[in-house]
């Protein structure tokens, strides 16, 4: 049985060890090399997701996706659609019913793809609406990893320019760690259905009480 809490603290999270994808991270910014991918995606189940923007920092102003990330255990895909745009292989993966695409905040992704060109996502699972369901109460991917892992995301690429000419390491890293992780997060979610789960909860009073919860 898995025990988890159901909120995790700033200081909390800040005193965790660090995790970062360990598997091969490959670039993918020509159109031979989008074949080779999606050609290799028909053989997976499941993979992890994320999107990464260059941040903007005018009132008003929202940049367009200039990322897709798609990751398996020890394979993540570095799509930099500011070069590709949203193509037709793009297109169908994100509309493949057969593969199921694993994620948080979606909503805001999928929405942010669609100015970019129409489409209609197919099988994916929205991480935020998952933790909800085991009494998790914080909605962000490295506070939910931290939870379940006791271990910490860096967030510190998040605002760098993720339409430059090159992608440093750090942003590779950083932005193959996300889509990694909700893969994980959502493998640890299964593992819980299968095996029971303890959920600690946080009250908030003056006196931080904890009760704890058995499924």
């Amino acid at each position: 049985m898995i025990t988890i809490k159901d909120t995790i603290s700033k200081p909390e999270l800040a005193n965790m060890p660090k995790v970062a994808f360990k598997g091969n991270i490959y670039t993918i910014s020509s159109e031979g090399e989008m074949k080779k991918v999606f050609q290799a995606l028909k053989h997976y189940k499941i993979v992890g997701i994320d999107t990464e923007t260059r941040p903007s920092f005018k009132k008003g102003k929202m940049n367009k996706v200039a990322l897709l990330q798609i990751a398996t255990d020890d394979i993540c895909w570095l799509i930099r659609l500011n070069m590709t745009g949203v193509t037709n292989e793009i297109k169908e993966f994100l509309e493949d019913k057969e593969i199921k695409k694993i994620g948080i905040s979606l909503r805001d992704d999928f929405r942010q793809l669609n100015s970019c060109r129409s489409i209609t996502p197919q099988a994916y699972v929205e991480l935020q609406q998952y933790a909800e369901n085991f009494g998790i109460k914080d909605k962000s991917l490295q506070k939910i990893y931290g939870i379940l892992f006791d271990e910490k995301i860096s967030k510190s690429q998040r605002l760098t320019n993720w339409e430059s000419d090159e992608l440093t390491e750090s942003q590779k890293s950083y932005a193959a760690t996300d889509a990694w992780a909700c893969l994980k997060i959502y493998e640890r979610f299964k593992d819980m259905e299968g095996d029971g789960y303890e959920i600690i909860h946080t009250e908030s009073d003056e006196n931080d009480k904890q009760t704890q919860t058995s499924i």
